[in-house]
Parts: structure tokens; sequence; C-alpha cells
């Protein structure tokens, strides 16, 4: 017996750190653990060409023409007829 308040002040505790921990102050956890703050790091950015990345890119490209010349020679053919109610 005699459990009851330290559990209740346990639990207690655990709702204030769960609930009320507003703000995270990471200066303070480092001169908690006794750690040099570290300066921070500013990578440069990064560009991406995608078509430098894919290599089918040329092959897109050149049948892509080809699509829209069917296209144009189809002409009404390849619509859709309308639906029946």
């Amino acid at each position: 017996m005699g459990r009851g308040r330290a559990k209740a002040k346990q639990t207690k505790v655990a709702r204030e750190l769960k609930y009320n921990s507003g703000g995270f102050d990471a200066n303070r956890l480092s001169s908690e653990l006794g750690v040099s703050p570290v300066p921070s790091i500013n990578p440069e950015p990064v560009v991406e060409d995608e078509d430098e990345d894919d290599p089918y890119a040329a092959y897109a490209n050149y049948y892509a023409d080809d699509d829209e010349d069917e296209d144009e020679e189809a002409g009404a053919s390849h619509q859709r007829a309308p639906r029946r109610a």
C-alpha cells in the first residue's frame, strides 16, 4: 500500500510532459548534454535535369512526333460515338 500517491504523481508528471511541452530549447539541451554547438551547414542546392536522368527521353521525343501525325491522319475515325440512354 501507499503506492497511490506515487503513481498519481508519476501520472501527473507524464501528462505534463506529454501535453504541456510547448517549446523545445536546443541550446539548453546541448548544454545539459555537454555538447558543443555545431555550426549549421548550408548545402548547395542541387539542380536536377530530368532529361539527363531519363535514358528514354530521346525516344519519347522522337515517337511523340509520330503520334501527332497519326492523330491527324485518323481524323474522326477514332472519335467516340455518343452514348445512348
